[in-house]
Order: C-alpha cells, then sequence, then structure tokens
C-alpha cells in the first residue's frame, strides 16, 4: 500500500509537464477539483496541486528540448547520486544529473533500458507529498513496457524492489513493493499497449471511476483505457489528458 512515509524505492513525488500551465490546472480543477498553487516567482511556473490544503501532485511547463507533455513520477531515494550511478551501471540513461532544488529536497531525470522514463527525489525541507492513497491522490503507479520480466532486473538493482506475479482477472499481473515493509506493494509491471511508447502510468483515485472518466472527456480528455472492474481490485479506466499525458483513475474495491 503506498503511503506517505515514503520507504526507499517507494513512488514520494509526480509532477506533470505541460505547454499550457494555466489550461491544465484548469482542467485538472475540473476533473479532481484541485487548487493549483504557484511555487513562486523563482520557480520558473511550477506549482503544487492541492486538495485541501495538502499537495498531491505537481505541475510545470516543459523544459527539455522536445519534450511532449507527460507525467513523471518519482521515487524515493536517500541518495540521488548514487541512485544516478546505479542507473548508468545497470543500462540506464541519466536524462538530468542530480541537482538541489533549493532547500526541498534534490532530483535526478532518467530513462530506464525499455525506454520509460522516471525520476527521483531525495527529500529535504518537503519530504513528498503530503496526500497518497485517498480520494484524488496518487494510488498506484504501474509501468507499460513491451516486455516487463526483462526490466525487473533493472529496477531490482536500483531500487531494491520485490516483485510478485499474482492472478488478475484473466492474466497474471506483476506488483512490485519496495524491499521494506510488510505491505509496501505500489505499482505493477504492464504490458506495453500497442502503438503506445513505454511509459509510467499514475492511477489517481477517485470516489466514482464512470463520473470522473465522463467528466474528463467532457473537459477535453480521450479514453485510451475505458472503465473495467476487476473482482477484488476495483474499477479503473485511463485517459490521454487534453495535452496528451496519460493518466489512470481508480474506484478501488473497499
Amino acid at each position: 500500500m503506498l503511503t506517505t512515509q515514503f520507504l526507499p524505492g517507494a513512488p514520494d513525488w509526480i509532477d506533470l509537464g505541460v505547454p499550457d500551465v494555466e489550461a491544465a490546472a484548469a482542467f485538472y480543477r475540473g476533473v479532481f477539483g484541485w487548487a493549483f498553487q504557484s511555487a513562486g516567482p523563482d520557480a520558473g511556473g511550477y506549482g503544487f496541486f492541492q486538495q485541501d490544503g495538502r499537495t498531491v501532485a505537481a505541475l510545470g511547463p516543459l523544459m527539455e528540448e522536445g519534450a511532449t507533455a507527460a507525467w513523471t513520477t518519482y521515487f524515493a531515494t536517500p541518495d540521488a547520486d548514487a541512485t544516478a550511478k546505479l542507473v548508468v551501471q545497470h543500462g540506464g540513461r541519466v536524462r538530468a544529473e542530480p541537482f538541489d532544488v533549493f532547500t526541498a529536497g534534490r532530483m535526478a531525470h532518467f530513462t530506464d533500458p525499455a525506454g520509460a522514463r522516471f525520476a527521483v527525489w531525495q527529500g529535504g525541507d518537503t519530504k513528498g507529498l503530503d496526500l497518497v492513497t485517498e480520494q484524488g491522490s496518487l494510488a498506484w503507479a504501474e509501468l507499460h513496457v513491451s516486455d516487463p520480466a526483462a526490466v525487473q532486473p533493472f529496477y531490482q538493482a536500483v531500487f531494491g524492489w520485490r516483485v510478485e506475479t499474482v492472478p488478475m482477472g484473466p492474466v497474471d499481473y506483476i506488483v512490485i513493493s519496495t524491499a521494506e515493509g510488510d505491505d509496501a506493494s505500489f505499482g505493477g509491471l504492464a504490458p506495453l499497449g500497442e502503438g503506445d511508447a513505454p511509459h509510467w502510468l499514475p492511477y489517481f483515485e477517485v470516489a466514482d471511476c464512470d463520473a470522473t472518466l465522463a467528466r474528463a472527456q467532457e473537459l477535453g480528455a480521450t479514453v485510451v483505457m475505458p472503465a473495467e472492474s476487476v473482482e477484488g481490485v476495483g474499477r479503473f479506466a485511463a485517459v490521454d489528458d487534453p495535452f496528451g499525458a496519460r493518466c489512470a483513475i481508480i474506484t478501488s474495491s473497499s
């Protein structure tokens, strides 16, 4: 279960890069009810999505040359520099070397051997998100690649993740957990859809998957995975927002 304890290797931050911050803030306010709070004049347009004053994600302009709109999942690390070395040693690529974000923490951006982008956050004054798992916040993170089994050794070497194959409906699903913790599962590995590029897919918890999906469509999102239910898991769907960034929504089983 994803918590704000942020064990090493667990998702501890997530942000969205888009060409139009103001329009994106309006879209996600309409879908999830999030408020957008600027990080200030020195933050280059970066700011925080908040629910009841608690940060659930972040938003900023595209920074990398040639970048397209996308969500980026960050994983907790006690040492971003050491993690960067492990990424390179095991076949990944560093896109942004570790750097300090004022006194908030230290981050770095990578691409795994399968081509999926991700990042790490070494918490300083900001340990991570204020809220996860509850409605309107990050609940799950899923890696979509052409060969999920082939990328497992990379992430296990970098983060020490544990993996377990479990039945989910008619297929088997690979669940990933941090090296520490009894109930530390936070995500999974899934085969890549036809025509898709490798990516990490964030799932946000919502009260009503179908109603949220309909609202997202009304505001300009494109459905890429219609709502479906899996016993013991919940009801979920995935969309591309109006800028092409993909995310999923889920109403988890109680």
